[in-house]
């Protein structure tokens, strides 16, 4: 049996969110809290979703070019 290509990540954890952004693990915090970045919590564990980072990271873009 071949597997195929696996599918993109819908969510990352918080080490690897701060590692595809480049944003630290205190400031992430910070965004987290002011509700800039979603979250999703399974039991204990904290997931990203990518769309939501990717989202986050546009509009901060769009900002920029203002």
């Amino acid at each position: 049996m071949t597997l195929g290509p696996r599918p993109p990540a819908i969510t990352v954890r918080i080490k690897d969110a701060c590692r595809i952004t480049g944003i630290g693990r205190s400031k992430l915090d910070d965004l987290i809290a002011a509700g800039e970045i979603e979250i999703v919590k399974v039991g204990a564990m904290t997931l990203v979703p990518v769309a939501g980072l990717e989202r986050f990271v546009a509009k901060r873009q769009a900002a920029v070019r203002r």
